[in-house]
């Protein structure tokens, strides 16, 4: 195992003794990973049993909360715990946070109505926001940027590999233990991965005092959660133009506006507008953002495209999303062991968008009768680009700024990544309804409207016919009532809306394909320095102001075109070097 050398004494990592034994390193890369593991999981695994909860709880009208539950209580709180865990150690708040999840998993698996079942999903969200920006950070503070990418991407091989394993899983679980188990399961390895933190993770006590950015926290949570609900309910259980959406939308813009206020005049912010000021920063949480939202519309919408136009039975849903996924683990991988090893990360950047956006308009222009192969080397080539791109930018914002701030900048960048999921997604939704129904009604020809009665066209017209066999039944059998041609109306018919809902994921596709193009032009401007090799290089930098000189040796062009000297032996920014360290 390597030597890496630590932070100088003034700023010293809590990790610095992990490098003087193997097994102790060993450990906390592990308690990181289950951590990972834990948490992406179970994001994958609750869909495919969801049927089932239903049938069992009777709650169809409450099946969007469960998931919607845990996606707010776990967005809101990610920067929060990055800031806490800046202050206080991560070693606390990401124990606290399995602990929570697991007591979230504990009563779900309990739940007896679906009111139940959201509040306790919602638990699980507030230990799922601490779990996965921490575990991040973690590696931050073990190594160095030079180090960290090799290891952020086999991080995010883990969510990749979840996302394949998780609905099959679900549905074994499901099947054969019933769906309670589906929570239950996060009980053994939720277990094994608080023993495993609580023994590796260092201990951490603040040398000095702080403040706690209570206001700031109420505005971040009183802005982010009427976002999110506008942005999920438009469209499908509101319209956009609703009073609803307008008023939801409306006040987290007033809330986020006070928040950014708030955050101007705190003393410790939980995210601070000065970090917009690093173009570093800036930059890769545009990129971040219109990635998740390229992404979140893939995995939502390709199975619906095979299964729904090709016609595919998937034996479950997490086989669909297989080979974008599998380029998905291989890329995020690969770019880390290259950046690692070349110190260079702006062509790894660049190279992703390009290849994922290559992937998006490849998936746009596919046509109704498209070929299995062809619409896997498609999903391959997607996986390929968002694979780069969803581990690359943690490390360039973490080297971007001092050691200090790594847990802040790190869940900051988390949040505008789930905050994209979920715009992309409702954004991504509503191109798909009305390109649809437009299509729809446009190409359906007038014998076939005939048959139908214009009461049950609106419900017959939509991607629901051809994944419902019962709705396929009774449909063929309102066709076959009028007479000889009933079977060739009901083809035509079936052929409309299977075109319609080509056309439309193709539209939506490109909307994907657009907002990689623009990642991909966002990163054109992103600036270069060089990856730390060790912590005794950590970054001299403040928030507000570009990246500051990290050695002797940098030239002023890389420290933001600051031109004042630095003291080197006064700043309790600067790291000494150690002696006896390797560069």
């Amino acid at each position: 195992m390597e030597s890496f050398s630590p932070p100088a004494n003034d700023v010293e990592s809590p990790f610095s003794e992990a490098h003087e034994s193997r097994w102790k390193l060993i450990s906390i890369v592990a308690s990181v990973m289950l951590g990972m593991l834990l948490s992406s999981l179970d994001q994958t695994i609750v869909g495919t049993a969801m049927p089932r909860v239903i049938a069992d709880l009777n709650g169809l009208e409450h099946y969007a909360w469960v998931f919607t539950a845990y996606m707010l209580a776990s967005t809101v709180s990610v920067p929060i715990y990055g800031k806490l865990s800046d202050i206080y150690g991560r070693r606390p708040f990401y124990v606290l946070g399995m602990a929570i999840f697991l007591v979230g998993s504990a009563l779900s698996g309990m739940a007896q109505t679906m009111p139940q079942l959201i509040l306790f999903r919602g638990i699980q969200g507030l230990g799922a926001g601490a779990m996965m920006p921490i575990a991040m950070a973690i590696i931050g503070d073990v190594f160095p940027p030079s180090e960290r990418g090799k290891w952020q991407g086999l991080l995010m091989s883990v969510f990749g590999l979840t996302t394949i394993v998780g609905p099959t899983l679900g549905g074994w679980l499901t099947d054969n233990w019933g769906w309670r188990w589906v929570f239950y399961v996060n009980m053994p390895v939720g277990a094994i991965a608080i023993i495993v933190a609580a023994l590796a993770l260092p201990r951490q006590v603040s040398k000095r005092a702080h403040t706690i950015d209570y206001y700031g926290a109420a505005a971040l949570v009183a802005g982010t959660v009427p976002l999110l609900l506008g942005f999920s309910w438009a469209g499908t259980e509101y319209a956009w133009t609703s009073p609803q959406i307008i008023g939801l939308l409306a006040f987290a813009v007033i809330m986020l506006t006070a928040f950014v206020f708030i955050e101007t005049k705190a003393a410790e912010p939980i995210i601070s507008p000065h970090l917009f000021r690093n173009q570093i920063f800036t930059v890769s949480s545009l990129a971040t953002f219109l990635t998740a939202a390229g992404m979140f519309g893939a995995t939502l919408y390709l199975p619906l495209f095979i299964q729904g136009v090709l016609g595919k039975s998937a034996t479950s849903s997490g086989a669909v999303l297989t080979p974008m996924m599998l380029g998905f683990i291989v890329s995020s991988i690969v770019a880390g062991q290259i950046m690692s090893r070349t110190g260079h990360y702006k062509f790894l950047a660049l190279g992703g968008f390009a290849v994922g956006t290559i992937g998006m308009v490849l998936l746009a222009i596919m046509p109704a009768d498209v070929t299995s192969g062809v619409v896997v080397r498609n999903m391959i080539i997607l996986g390929l680009g968002i694979g780069v791109s969803m581990s690359l930018f943690t490390i360039i914002v973490q080297n971007a700024f001092p050691f200090r701030q790594l847990g802040e900048v790190t869940a900051s960048l988390t949040f505008f990544r789930s905050i994209g999921g979920t715009i992309g997604a409702a954004l991504f939704g509503t191109v798909m309804t009305n390109r649809f129904h437009a299509s729809f009604n446009a190409s359906l020809s007038p014998e076939v409207r005939a048959v139908i009665p214009e009461d049950q066209l609106s419900q017959l017209g939509n991607p629901q016919v051809l994944l419902s066999e019962q709705t396929t039944t009774n449909l063929r059998q309102l066709f076959d009532s009028v007479g000889a041609n009933g079977n060739d109306l009901f083809n035509q018919f079936m052929l409309t809306v299977r075109d319609s809902l080509s056309a439309s994921i193709g539209d939506l596709f490109m909307v994907g394909a657009v907002a990689m193009a623009v990642a991909l032009v966002s990163v054109i401007f992103l600036e270069e320095i060089p990856l730390r090799s060790s912590f005794s290089e950590d970054v001299v930098a403040t928030t507000g102001e570009a990246v500051a000189g990290a050695s002797p040796e940098m030239p002023s062009s890389l420290a933001g075109g600051q031109n004042t000297p630095i003291n080197r032996d006064s700043d309790p920014l600067v790291q000494r070097p150690v002696p006896g360290a390797r560069d």
